[in-house]
């Protein structure tokens, strides 16, 4: 694993960018995954001035998503593919047609996991982008979570939730469960890049660089990656 530890979000998302148009400038038809929360908005706010300024195309970029909330779709302002679309998709020249998230809508979600799995097996990330939660969970891989596991419903933790709860009204409002990529799907990526930030994440990160590789804390199984990139600030790297 490579750790890069910048200054501040501004020097994340400068390092990210680097990282994420090796693989964008080196394969036009690249599968790219993706994630929300906070941790990746400077990076993609860099995607999109990247492409303005310097024209870096995405028009056959294909992209995957990590996770979606369950009960939610593109028109509430919560949903992932709202914030996708609002923070990444409408500014790049991305083909809606090559753009990929799980549905949360679907009446039967087993099949949208078997669906979901069999669309990442057919088309395997290229580089796929991480946040890691404070209590070590990629995409919504909770503690506990089998390394073996693909696409599946979770039912999320209260920790969880109320991080996320600043991205809605109250608490009562943020959704209990979530389908997402599982751990599987995640390290089938050629390459993964992971941006953290703040001391909230420096226990995390310890233990996905240094800590013994345990379901306990998913970001672990990143040791047994071939190719990871980490970029963090000083604050989330303050324990290594």
């Amino acid at each position: 694993m490579k750790v890069i530890v910048v200054k501040n979000s501004n020097e994340i998302a400068s390092e990210a960018l680097k990282v994420m148009l090796e693989t964008v400038k080196s394969n036009s038809k690249a599968v790219i995954g993706l994630a929300t929360g906070s941790s990746p908005i400077g990076l993609y706010e860099s995607m999109i001035a990247d492409h303005v300024n310097s024209g870096t195309s995405y028009a056959d970029i294909r992209t995957v998503n990590l996770d979606e909330y369950v009960g939610l779709d593109e028109k509430s302002e919560q949903s992932y593919i709202y914030f996708m679309n609002d923070n990444l998709f409408k500014s790049v020249n991305l083909n809606k047609n090559n753009i990929n998230l799980p549905n949360g809508m679907n009446a039967d979600m087993q099949v949208e996991c078997d669906n979901y799995t069999a669309l990442l097996n057919s088309m395997p990330q290229d580089i796929q982008l991480l946040g890691i939660g404070a209590n070590g969970h990629i995409g919504f891989n909770e503690p506990g979570t089998s390394f073996d596991s693909t696409t599946h419903i979770v039912e999320l933790e209260e920790g969880t939730r109320i991080d996320n709860a600043r991205f809605f009204n109250s608490l009562d409002e943020v959704p209990k469960f979530a389908i997402t990529m599982g751990i599987a799907n995640i390290m089938n990526a050629k390459k993964i890049l992971v941006v953290a930030n703040g001391k909230n994440k420096a226990k995390a990160v310890f233990e996905m660089v240094k800590g013994q590789v345990s379901e306990n804390c998913p970001a672990s199984i990143l040791q047994k990656h071939k190719d990871v990139v980490l970029v963090i600030d000083e604050s989330a790297a303050s324990l290594l």
